[in-house]
């Protein structure tokens, strides 16, 4: 197709050349391609406009590093973003997860510099890890964004490696927040995110690569991607549905990880039946002691928002639950079967 369509370009390019140079001033093709390039609008040597993507990839590519891992049964590449000046970088599970095993880690700089690398700890069930560049200092970092205040529509853009390109930017915009997207991990285990989606390309290899707002903040950590089937021996690309994991969400599990080795979520103290796909989470089971029991919800109940969310099913409860601060407290809607009304309930999260 794409062949096709460049054929198809350059035969009507040629066709228009050609009827317009028949009413020209006689200059010859050899003068025209003699002739010195004409500059694009932004080859003046001035630093890009601010909020510009041109602007953000120079702020934002020194801070982004391509990853390699490669362990005695497998190799995996992916993308990650420079969060400290002393080498923390933050990433993806499903990335490093083989160096945790014993693999051997290096990245890459923007520059092409290679490091060694180790890894620091990570969560399989949100998909997030933290590992470290060995022996470095006074590296360029990313902010961390509020992805809380993000808006659908909002421009973003993409940095990482898709397919081992390193250093490539996309752009686009926010296509949806609070998106529950749920990833097989391997080995009978899967990630659970809210997501961000973006229309920005996100391609195999961006994993743990940054998605930035237009001030170059690191607003959510690209993580997933939906695709159609890329028949036998190909592999999946971009068709505009790309999934990050939000900033808030993946500040807070950074800091656990580095801190603890571990992240722990709040807990609201209920089962629910993940193979229900009627509206809401419907609760099979409450813990004894636990926020939920406190807050008198009961088997049978059936949640259908948290605080401003609708609830859809079970999935997006945990998800919309793990999304929240420790020792908050949240308003749940909850209904049941037997009844069409609805009521209110107040439920205080755990504190740490």
């Amino acid at each position: 197709m794409m062949l096709v369509a460049g054929i198809g370009a350059g035969g009507l390019t040629g066709y228009i050349v050609s009827s317009n140079s028949s009413s020209n001033n006689g200059t010859s093709v050899s003068e025209i391609l003699n002739s010195q390039p004409v500059n694009n609008t932004n080859s003046t040597g001035q630093e890009a406009e601010a909020g510009t993507t041109e602007a953000v990839a120079a702020k934002v590519l020194p801070a982004v590093v391509s990853i390699q891992v490669v362990s005695s049964s497998s190799a995996s590449e992916g993308s990650g973003s420079i969060i400290s000046p002393d080498g923390y970088v933050l990433t993806n599970h499903h990335v490093v997860s083989a160096a945790e095993q014993g693999g051997i880690m290096q990245v890459t700089m923007n520059d092409g510099s290679k490091h060694d690398a180790e890894f620091v700890a990570s969560d399989v069930n949100t998909d997030v890890a933290v590992i470290k560049i060995k022996d470095v200092q006074d590296l360029p970092f990313l902010e961390f964004g509020n992805s809380d205040s993000l808006q659908v529509g909002q421009e973003v853009v993409a940095v990482g490696s898709p397919l081992g390109l390193n250093a490539t930017v996309t752009s686009g915009i926010v296509s949806a927040v609070d998106r529950t997207v749920r990833a097989s991990q391997g080995g009978g285990q899967s990630s659970l995110i809210d997501a961000i989606q973006t229309d920005a390309a996100v391609n195999p290899g961006n994993s743990g690569g940054p998605l930035v707002d237009m001030s170059g903040n690191l607003v959510g950590m690209n993580s997933m991607i939906a695709s159609l089937s890329a028949g036998t021996g190909g592999e999946a690309g971009s068709i505009g549905l790309g999934f990050a994991i939000p900033s808030n969400f993946a500040q807070r599990m950074a800091q656990q990880l580095i801190d603890n080795g571990k992240v722990v979520h709040p807990m609201l103290g209920v089962q629910v039946d993940g193979r229900d796909i009627t509206d809401g989470a419907h609760v099979v089971s409450v813990e004894p002691g636990s926020p939920a029991a406190e807050a008198g919800l009961a088997e049978g109940d059936i949640i259908t928002r948290v605080n401003e969310r609708p609830i859809e099913d079970a999935d997006s409860l945990i998800a919309s639950i793990r999304g929240q601060e420790f020792g908050s407290v949240i308003t749940l809607e909850v209904t049941r079967e037997d009844d069409d009304s609805s009521r209110e309930v107040e439920v205080t999260l755990p504190e740490e």
